[in-house]
């Protein structure tokens, strides 16, 4: 090739790869025109999809929108109010004496053996198209026997060629209660449920004994272990009636059942699903339940890109189901019912694409190329705001783009945790070693000083301080009341509470055996471990750093310890934490939701539940069973007041603070508003493409005069160039003598 067509080519790419440039859409070209709903999610991918396991916020974003539980929450009313999902009505239960003989509803506890809900289903569920469903003439499941290396390259269900679905059934949901007492499964629920579910503790040790039966011989470290068929064996406290009644038997009163029945722990599974991704080569195939969920819910898993982008798509099975025509005072007014009784989902697709940092996330969504930040996000409104409120230019810019910000007061709280495990900050082996780790704990709690952390410096991420476990808003709580505080940390000064002097925290560390933050008996200065839960990005590492000086304070040196999500999952399920970082969005809207969290048996690293801090007390344990059983009034709030004093003095947690709770969403973007166990928010989001791809274009029009500077030096490159070519082809051999 001579050099002109060199030039030429390379001009070519050149030019090419210029006016690529302008385009700093994260999307392909013309993707703001499809019926699509564009995130962000900045950690790695969900580590669990599997609706037995998943609980974490992050992971809610697509386990709500694949799988139905049989209950959810109404989108829009406040209080929360339980609706039907998978359930075609809400179910009361009824009593039982130890004899089975029916009882009146306000039969004390101590006469009550059983409570039953019969749990309606609604006719024609269908689950999303799957292969496990698919059958040949004959009625056998085509791919349930795959022989080894038949599976091939597939990554994907749909890569296979024939899918199915079929209807969706009471059994479905009696097999969902079984899976709790699979030893294969991280299953966070197993205590809880086993506590009421009847028979559940017998069916966990049974299902443990089939177990290990069926991998005696096998290498531990087998990846596709046998399918282990749940149906084989009945339990008692669930019980398909026919294929569309439920009837779930539990231990006594416990009317925070049917808040557990609008979680994903009670969504229906299929048993098919199960035997398909047991077979050999799913998981080195990266195929099994936290990659490809199936659901009967208004979408599906269709893309998953680990680390990078997940997909989920209108599912063609989904249920007839309308946008609600009711609300809460001033949801009409502010255009929330304005979409009343028309079919839902609104969008064909929920796009989320991975960016690790908070800066380039808000820089998209001004861009409009993002049309809400994060969904499972509940902060990303505040910080907007903040930035709004912080300078008139950015209030004119936000107004002038209609970017909309919902925020309320909601059941989420942050705190900071010490894991009861633990020989320095923990319980404590002796007496002696209790009364001094308890003095510890107390001194750091006065030290950390919220008020000032997440009030006034972190105001993006911030709320108001806590004062114990329980939040407001739920029935029986005392937090923000007048006269109301934590005596441990605060002080009543002129009728407010105010946080102690570091004075009484000195007093603490003197008491503990460090008095100036050195080991009374060594000499040496207290290091303290601080397992954080993300990667420390610019933003975070100015609150880790806040969060050093306040051990400071003490004398204490704080380590920041700091992994992804993931990995810090796996390091508080082995118990190896000592100080963490943990939040909380309610499940339910009842203070047992977060008194759990310090209940012994639902220890994390024990039990595989969310005690995180494995946090045991034997008067706590016996307060906590009494709650559960207590419907709504004084003898509730007299048991909550009590759990709360001996929470305070223990000092599992550093109370941290309960979080405001705003959403951001593009003016084209409808039907958003905020709401912390309202998990299913994608199916009720309208997206108006016109307006979003005009708004996209005005806002992102291309700078073109950068280009021309560029092909002004290109062509004196190309100039120059020619010239010393053309100089070297015309030169004339010099004889050398």
């Amino acid at each position: 090739m001579g050099f002109g067509g060199w030039v030429k080519r390379v001009t070519s790419a050149f030019a090419v790869v210029l006016l690529a440039a302008c385009n700093n859409s994260p999307h392909p070209l013309g993707a703001e025109r499809e019926n699509t709903l564009y995130m962000a999610f900045s950690e790695r991918s969900p580590r669990y999809l599997d609706p037995t396991s998943s609980y974490t916020a992050p992971e809610s974003t697509y386990v709500y929108e694949i799988s139905e539980p049989p209950y959810g929450y109404h989108p829009l009313k406040r209080p929360y109010t339980l609706i039907p999902r998978a359930a075609d009505a809400l179910a009361k239960p009824y009593y039982l004496d130890a004899q089975g003989r029916r009882l009146p509803d306000d039969a004390p506890d101590e006469q009550i053996a059983e409570a039953v809900y019969d749990v309606p289903i609604r006719p024609g569920l269908k689950w999303s198209p799957h292969p496990a469903f698919a059958k040949d003439a004959q009625g056998n499941y085509l791919y349930h026997q795959l022989k080894p290396g038949e599976l091939g390259s597939k990554r994907s269900p749909f890569e296979f060629k024939q899918l199915a679905t079929r209807e969706v059934v009471a059994e479905d949901f009696v097999y969902a209660l079984k899976r709790h007492a699979s030893p294969r499964l991280d299953a966070p629920l197993a205590a809880v449920f086993s506590e009421h579910v009847l028979g559940l503790k017998d069916y966990i040790a049974t299902v443990k004994r089939a177990n290990e039966e069926q991998l005696a011989g096998l290498p531990e470290n087998l990846a596709d272990k046998p399918f282990l068929d749940l149906r084989r064996w009945p339990l008692a406290g669930a019980v398909a009636v026919n294929d569309h009644l439920l009837r779930i038997r539990l231990k006594g009163r416990y009317p925070q059942w049917q808040y557990w029945m609008a979680t994903n722990f009670t969504a229906a599974i299929p048993w098919e699903v199960d035997a398909f991704y047991a077979q050999p080569g799913m998981a080195a195939n990266s195929m099994s339940w936290n990659q490809w969920p199936v659901g009967s819910g208004p979408f599906m898993m269709t893309e998953y890109v680990q680390d990078r982008r997940h997909v989920m798509s209108r599912n063609p099975n989904y249920r007839p189901d309308t946008y609600p025509c009711d609300g809460s005072p001033g949801d009409a007014e502010a255009g929330l019912l304005a979409d009343c009784g028309k079919r839902i989902p609104f969008v064909d697709k929920v796009v989320a694409i991975n960016v690790k940092e908070k800066v380039p996330i808000k820089e998209l969504f001004k861009q409009g190329y993002l049309d809400l930040p994060e969904m499972d996000r509940a902060d990303w409104g505040v910080n907007l705001a903040v930035d709004r409120d912080d300078s008139d230019a950015v209030k004119a810019f936000f107004e002038q783009r209609g970017f909309r910000l919902p925020m309320d007061v909601d059941i989420t709280n942050w705190y900071m945790g010490f894991n009861w495990l633990d020989p320095v900050v923990g319980k404590g082996d002796t007496p002696e070693q209790q009364r001094r780790n308890r003095a510890l704990r107390q001194a750091i709690s006065i030290a950390i000083d919220w008020e000032e952390g997440y009030g006034r410096i972190f105001r993006d991420t911030g709320g108001d301080a806590a004062h114990g476990p329980i939040p407001p808003g739920v029935f029986g709580s005392r937090e923000g009341q007048p006269g109301e505080f934590n005596p441990v940390t605060h002080r009543l000064v002129n009728g407010k509470a105010q946080r102690r002097p570091l004075a009484d925290a000195f007093k603490l560390m003197e008491e503990a055996g460090y008095p100036g933050g050195r080991d009374v008996k060594t000499g040496k200065p207290l290091v303290l471990n601080y397992d954080f839960q993300r990667v420390v990005t610019p933003e975070l590492k100015a609150q880790n750093d806040w969060m050093v000086r306040q051990y400071a304070k003490l004398g204490i040196q704080l380590d920041v310890r700091a992994t992804d999500f993931n990995q810090f999952q796996e390091k508080i399920r082995q118990g190896k934490h000592q100080i963490f970082w943990w939040g909380w969005f309610a499940d339910y809207p009842d203070a047992e939701n977060f008194l759990f969290l310090l209940y012994g048996p639902n220890s994390k690293s024990q039990h595989e539940g969310d005690n995180t801090a494995n946090y045991v007390n034997p008067e706590f344990d016996r307060l906590f069973r009494k709650l559960q059983s207590l419907e709504d009034g004084d003898e509730k709030v007299r048991v909550m007041a009590q759990m709360n004093d001996i929470a305070r003095q223990d000092a599992p947690w550093a109370w941290g603070f309960w979080s405001y709770s705003g959403l951001a969403f593009q003016h084209w973007v409808y039907n958003g508003k905020p709401g912390v166990v309202v998990r299913d928010r994608a199916r009720y989001l309208r997206v108006d493409v016109n307006e979003r791809a005009a708004k996209v274009a005005a806002w992102n029009q291309p700078v073109y005069w950068p280009l021309a500077v560029l092909a002004v030096g290109g062509l004196a490159i190309f100039i120059a160039t020619r010239r010393a070519w053309r100089r070297r082809e015309t030169a004339t051999a010099v004889e050398v003598r």
